[in-house]
């Protein structure tokens, strides 16, 4: 008995290509690498290798919702995420256009706030302290300028 193959996979709101292998496949939604694209894959009981256009609708939506909630499927916390959220303050998951918006919404309040970081992240330079004599001088001219004759 022959499964059908399906060329294109919709999960998460992204068409996934059949024939790549379900640990490649679940890697191009954003927000799911390849350690979280593992432990998904496993945790649901399917083969690494096994091509994502055989899997049936069932195993496609369990898929889907194991990539939506991993806690659910004993995913350890440090792999997901958005730990301690800042509204909520529980761990969730994030894929997609919800991870944009939600990094978003946290520049945004940087900003609003006036923190270091928001303030650094306005102006275009590095916000993790690194230096900034040599690098990152892609913006602004830095240097001195010849006389002109």
């Amino acid at each position: 008995m022959e499964e059908e193959f399906k060329h294109m996979v919709r999960i998460a709101r992204k068409d996934i290509d059949g024939n790549k292998t379900m640990e490649n496949a679940l890697t191009s939604i954003k927000g799911v690498g390849k350690a979280l694209s593992r432990a998904i894959i496993m945790s649901a009981g399917y083969d690494l290798n096994q091509r994502i256009g055989y899997l049936s609708d069932e195993e496609i939506e369990r898929l889907e919702e194991a990539i939506k909630n991993p806690a659910k499927y004993n995913i350890p916390s440090w792999m997901i995420n958005r730990r301690n959220d800042y509204e909520t303050g529980e761990d969730k998951h994030l894929i997609e256009s919800d991870l944009d918006m939600c990094l978003r919404e946290d520049l945004n309040r940087m900003r609003k706030t006036r923190s270091y970081k928001g303030r650094r992240h306005e102006l275009g330079l590095p916000v993790r302290g690194q230096r900034t004599k040599s690098t990152f001088r892609k913006g602004s001219s830095v240097g001195v300028r010849r006389k002109k004759r």
